[in-house]
């Protein structure tokens, strides 16, 4: 199971949020290309960059600040936020990014997605945000009658690398993974799945480990690496 940490952008810092609230947000870095270099020396295979404010004003809005953590790491970086077409896909993958994450659209127009994965094979990741099992669009400002299974189900066999599946309600709360959500979602698709929301400590990544069975290939960590609740370096060793 591979270790993802993440490195979030809002205004060009590196923050964390309370739940996806835009509000609610702890900065803990002014130069966020630093932080995924840390993450990199210290293990991290991939790394998971977030553009807050594109997810928010639905299109790319911290491309200076993607570029300079492209400059500044060897390693894969996957990118979500405000991706909502094949334009911004090709931008981000001409840049340099290894993968890119398509939240709103999968919902909105699946079909681009399926379209996406064609013409970019293994580079494209389906985003699925849920809240008590309900998938969440628009930077999660909007919650669906779309269950997480059903939506991940409308891409099987069509080249989707993986999904990641986060937790709203547990993300950056460091409450735990939710183990059973998780489990249920890998155990319903082939697609691999990258678990999100959540993790706190080394064992939480010993309680998802068991998923891998089931297609639970990564896990992404933020708030407890940055904080120290989880070592980053650590878990990783753990995880191998």
């Amino acid at each position: 199971m591979i270790i993802i940490p993440a490195v979030d952008i809002k205004d060009g810092k590196c923050v964390r949020l309370l739940q996806g609230r835009m509000d609610d947000e702890t900065i803990f870095s002014d130069d966020p290309a630093a932080m995924a270099k840390r993450w990199e020396n210290e293990g991290a295979e991939l790394i998971h960059v977030v553009d807050l404010n594109g997810a928010y004003e639905k299109s790319p809005q911290n491309i200076s600040s993607i570029k300079k953590i492209l400059e500044t790491v060897n390693v894969g970086i996957q990118v979500g936020g405000g991706i909502r077409n094949s334009d911004n896909i090709r931008m981000l993958l001409d840049m340099g990014v290894r993968r890119v994450i398509i939240g709103t659209e999968a919902i909105q127009n699946p079909q681009m997605v399926k379209d996406a994965c064609k013409t970019f094979p293994d580079q494209i990741v389906v985003g699925i945000d849920a809240l008590n099992g309900q998938v969440a669009i628009e930077g999660w400002a909007e919650i669906t009658q779309t269950k997480a299974a059903d939506l991940a189900k409308q891409f099987e066999d069509c080249g989707v690398a993986a999904i990641n599946f986060t937790d709203i309600h547990r993300d950056g709360m460091q409450t735990g993974p939710n183990i059973e959500e998780t489990g249920n979602l890998a155990e319903a698709i082939s697609i691999p799945v990258i678990a999100s929301g959540g993790v706190s400590t080394l064992d939480d990544i010993k309680n998802l480990m068991p998923l891998e069975k089931a297609g639970v290939v990564g896990v992404i960590t933020g708030r407890a690496i940055y904080s120290g609740t989880l070592d980053l370096r650590e878990a990783i060793a753990v995880s191998k």
